[in-house]
């Protein structure tokens, strides 16, 4: 097993990569060209930046049982159908049972932006989101190592 990290605009690298260390996990960070996030116990992986090229990277680098980081919906349906394990920097675990929805839920509000409206936006991040994050991803990798 291992953690791979969407790490453009995650607040939860350092959590991951800490985390991931305390177990003995290899853990990828996967970035754009835009950023350079060096982090002591992970391997950076740079990607040029495009619309989807951080994503098609962290998807061909999972395996069954690999747990991903990742706020995006699309990401984390392309990780549960290849075995692995996703969640979100507050601490969504995201399973067969919900990612149709979220995946819905994303396809009206770009329907909404589209047609001008608008939609909003994340509510500003809070100490319960870390402590929300930790207790899932600590949840998911002992899950794993069992």
């Amino acid at each position: 097993m291992k953690i791979i990290i969407d790490a453009d605009a995650c607040p939860v690298v350092d959590i991951t990569v800490g985390i991931a260390k305390e177990h003995g996990l290899p853990c990828i960070i996967v970035c754009d060209n835009t950023h350079s996030i060096e982090k002591d116990g992970a391997k950076t992986i740079v990607v040029d930046k495009g619309a989807d090229s951080a994503d098609c990277k962290i998807a061909n680098l999972t395996e069954k049982g690999d747990v991903v980081v990742t706020q995006d919906y699309g990401l984390a349906a392309l990780i549960l159908g290849k075995g692995g394990k996703a969640l979100n920097q507050n601490g969504l675990i995201y399973t067969e049972s919900n990612i149709d929805n979220l995946l819905f839920t994303r396809h009206i509000s770009k329907k909404e932006r589209m047609a001008g409206n608008r939609t909003k936006g994340p509510q500003k991040r809070t100490h319960q989101n870390d402590l929300d994050f930790i207790e899932s991803f600590v949840m998911c990798i002992e899950q794993k190592l069992k």
